[in-house]
């Protein structure tokens, strides 16, 4: 494959982009609309809504759980073949669950078989786009993810049609045929190779980190051994450090954080919307409808979120924006509680939906921004895998919250403060951020245009990391080290 100066930022990239956005709608579509089974289940089995709830967090759960599975797949094997993998393992879930008998059956079936599959596809897909886009990555992300408001738009009333045709089994049997087309995806997630992207393994036989003498017991190999001369022990080791060496960033140290607790917070909303509706006297219809309402606002928040935040004005704030929506969504689940009536659920539907799909564009943009285009998948891969304890114990605990108080009071409030904490943890950190870098940069710029800063080597540096390596230059002289700007 060539190897390509930069992202082409167009191209065979809108094709990558149509392919990640059926892979949102096999994926975190089907899993949405698996809340609308939580009646049924329910009734079925005789179960309370604690037990009963650890079927979509299982789903959740495990695609979250396995997103490095799957970015590592795609980076040492090839993205097609992860996402046909991960395609073929969520079809085999859905149908296994439509012949279920237990609860149990259904969190080993639909629950880790499936959350497996869709793991394999979503992260990978995601990191595609990144690779093919640059300058317009935020609309790209937001054309792409939209899929998963468009999804549920579609199939919530869709899927409540199958269940009263067909009953449950018939309708999982139906889904299970669906997301095979998540191979189809795979197809079109054609490589590119980036010019900014890692060397690979023969490449780093080369660097000084490779002793001398073994570089030369190494060209006297065979070339009918070249994965040993590969993947050498100092080559693994090296691998294995660069690919997630954005780990001790602060940066994203902050933004995994606020993860866990955004992921706290979104989750049982999906779970018990439509339980919750119909609790206060909406129709089954009418609860598949609000989940249909919240599904095609977020695509306006997927398309004019990513389009704004291209814009020169907002490119630089994307981590405000991100978290304001984060904040939001927030304050939508607090107010929740008070809404009674469906004409009331329906303007809650609409805001909710809008920054729900706001700050989902945001996480690949804002991740990719933290660590770099060359670092995306990996970072994708452990920031979908922190969503994984979240999304696992959430709905659960508001289903126990509600066996308990009898409301779903306490389960709402308590979404939406994770989520509010979340936002603020964040704007704390960066507005945090930047006042310490003005402080530095004004420390530079006492003694005007040069300043001579006297100080130990391990200081220049760290003065150098919070300027971003942008605004001093250094002399290192044995145990003191000239700085100057």
């Amino acid at each position: 494959r060539a190897r390509h100066p930069g992202p082409p930022d167009g191209g065979w990239g809108w094709m990558i982009v149509a392919g990640c956005f059926l892979v949102t709608i096999c994926t975190r579509a089907v899993t949405r609309c698996i809340s609308i089974f939580f009646v049924e289940f329910q009734a079925y089995f005789g179960q309370d809504y604690a037990r009963t709830a650890w079927i979509h967090s299982i789903v959740d759960c495990a695609t979250m759980l396995c997103a490095p599975l799957g970015s590592l797949i795609s980076n040492h094997v090839s993205c097609q073949v992860g996402i046909m993998l991960g395609g073929l393992l969520a079809s085999a879930g859905l149908i296994l669950s439509s012949f279920a008998t237990s609860l149990e059956h259904l969190y080993l079936s639909l629950g880790v078989l499936t959350g497996l599959g869709f793991a394999l596809c979503y992260s990978p897909a995601i990191a595609m786009v990144g690779k093919y886009f640059n300058k317009r990555k935020a609309l790209a992300y937001g054309i792409a993810m939209s899929g998963s408001g468009i999804g549920t738009f579609i199939l919530a009333p869709v899927v409540q049609l199958l269940i009263e045709q067909f009953s449950w089994r018939g309708a999982l049997l139906i889904l299970g045929g669906f997301v095979l087309n998540l191979c189809v995806c795979g197809a079109l997630m054609r490589p590119i190779a980036l010019k900014e992207d890692r060397k690979t393994a023969p490449e780093f036989l080369e660097q000084d980190y490779v002793p001398k003498a073994q570089k030369r017991d190494l060209k006297r190999m065979s070339v009918c051994s070249p994965l040993i001369k590969a993947w050498s022990h100092e080559c693994l080791c090296y691998c294995s450090w660069k690919e997630y060496d954005f780990l001790l960033m602060p940066g994203f140290m902050v933004l995994a954080v606020s993860v866990l607790f955004m992921a706290y917070g979104c989750s049982p909303l999906f779970v018990y919307l439509v339980p919750y509706a119909l609790s206060v006297g909406v129709s089954h219809h009418q609860a598949a409808f609000l989940m249909s309402i919240l599904g095609v606002i977020d695509i306006i928040g997927n398309i004019t979120f990513g389009w704004l935040t291209d814009r020169r004005c907002l490119k630089k704030h994307r981590h405000f924006c991100y978290l304001f929506a984060v904040g939001m969504d927030g304050l939508c689940c607090l107010f929740l509680p008070v809404l009674q009536n469906f004409p009331l659920l329906v303007p809650f539907s609409f805001t909710f939906g809008y920054f729900d799909g706001a700050y989902v564009t945001l996480i690949p943009v804002v991740t990719a921004d933290v660590v770099g285009t060359s670092s995306l998948s990996s970072a994708l891969g452990v920031v979908y895998f922190l969503h994984a304890i979240p999304y696992l114990v959430s709905p659960p605990v508001a289903g126990w919250l509600v066996d308990t108080t009898g409301s779903y009071t306490a389960s709402f409030l308590l979404c939406g403060f994770s989520m509010i904490f979340s936002s603020m943890l964040l704007c704390f950190a960066r507005l945090a951020k930047k006042i310490k870098r003005t402080h530095l940069r004004s420390l530079t710029n006492d003694t005007g245009t040069k300043q001579h800063i006297w100080t130990n080597g391990a200081i220049a540096y760290s003065v150098a990391a919070e300027l971003d390596q942008k605004d001093v230059e250094f002399l290192a002289v044995d145990t003191n080290s000239y700085s100057k700007r």
